[in-house]
């Protein structure tokens, strides 16, 4: 029933992105993927806890914009806790410092507070109204706080792409909820109740979220064969491989910087699954998110109103999608129903081989 939402003929109109992430495995790949496509300008990259904590985020994030030469994008830190819950990190799933094995020299040494991060988004929308992107690859903290300062953000933001939740679909922090929903609940609640009221006061369904849970995001199943054929598009000399028998911790020896970047990641990632039964794999979640934002990648979504639980102690972080209208609420939302992840790895192989060349060749 929903529309299919897709760019046929490759020739992508310009997107003026506000990313929010927690950097995150999949949010670098993101990063890195979006930095290689030309046609998205990073207006601003906003830092959430989430995956690590804030300052390790911004860290992160600024290390891999100098990697592919986009110091110029500014990096602001928003909130430093979730809005009512102690921050729980994920160091079994992304390492210690958010990057599986990945290092890069933080050349940065500031950053800015949570007021100045939420702000900046505020008067970005006010002075800019109905250019921006949002993209939400993080909890949704940030938001939320952005929405209680100015509820007309509905109004005045382009489209706003969101990576959480699970509906009909099993949890991967507890049995029914998502991660970055279950890290800060009572912020994607306060989100969705936000453009609840929106859309009872008139909000463009065009404008709603649109919401890239685990039911389509964990079709993005990277297999490490991927890293060996970015090195070829990359045009390495050497082979990259990484093998499901080699020894945990074993580090990439390309050359190709960005390469070696994405490939150490990973290879953590692949072993966490690993760890947890579901193979020598890899979920991208937040790369499909980014190609929904930058109008790269196709989908089908389905109007619907979503709530989240915050109270139970069992369905806690849980996210409920109500697609018949039985609530009486208008939606809020449009869950992204079906995806093409076939397409999309070979877009994502086309545009990271292009940008580390180009690093390759600048280095």
């Amino acid at each position: 029933m929903g529309i299919v939402e897709m760019n046929k003929d490759g020739n992508f109109p310009n997107v003026r992105l506000l990313f929010d992430n927690d950097t995150g495995i999949d949010d670098a790949l993101a990063l890195a993927y979006l930095c290689a496509c030309d046609h998205v300008q990073i207006e601003a990259l906003t830092s959430t806890p989430g995956n690590v904590d804030v300052e390790q985020v911004a860290a992160n994030n600024r290390a891999l914009l100098a990697l592919c030469e986009r110091p110029e994008v500014p990096i602001l830190i928003g909130a430093q806790d979730p809005l009512q819950i102690p921050l729980v990190t994920t160091p079994e799933t992304h390492g210690p410092q958010g990057v599986g094995y990945a290092t890069l020299p933080d050349r940065g040494t500031t950053a800015s507070s949570e007021a100045d991060a939420v702000d900046y988004w505020i008067d970005a929308a006010r002075a800019n109204p109905g250019e921006l992107t949002v993209l939400l690859t993080a909890p949704l903290t940030n938001f939320a706080l952005a929405l209680r300062r100015e509820p007309r953000l509905p109004w005045l933001l382009r489209k706003v792409v969101i990576m959480g939740g699970a509906f009909y679909y099993q949890g991967n922090t507890t049995p029914t909820a998502e991660w970055n929903t279950h890290v800060d609940p009572h912020a994607a609640k306060e989100v969705f109740a936000a453009y609840t009221a929106a859309a009872e006061q008139g909000l463009e369904s065009e404008k709603l979220p649109i919401v890239c849970s685990l039911d389509t995001t964990e079709r993005f199943e990277m297999q490490p064969e991927f890293l060996t054929r970015l090195a070829e598009e990359a045009g390495c000399t050497e082979s990259e491989l990484v093998l499901a028998s080699d020894p945990e911790g074993t580090l990439s020896n390309s050359s190709n910087p960005l390469v070696r970047y994405l490939s150490d990641a990973l290879r953590f990632y692949f072993e966490f699954h690993r760890h947890y039964d579901q193979g020598y794999i890899a979920h991208v979640h937040d790369y499909f998110a980014a190609g929904v934002a930058a109008g790269t990648l196709g989908y089908q979504s389905r109007p619907a109103t979503v709530d989240v639980e915050t109270e139970s102690t069992l369905l806690f972080g849980t996210t409920v999608a109500d697609y018949r209208g039985l609530w009486g609420k208008p939606a809020n939302a449009r869950i992204v129903s079906s995806n093409d992840p076939e397409s999309g790895f070979a877009e994502l192989l086309t545009r990271l081989g292009a940008l580390a060349r180009k690093l390759d060749t600048n280095s």
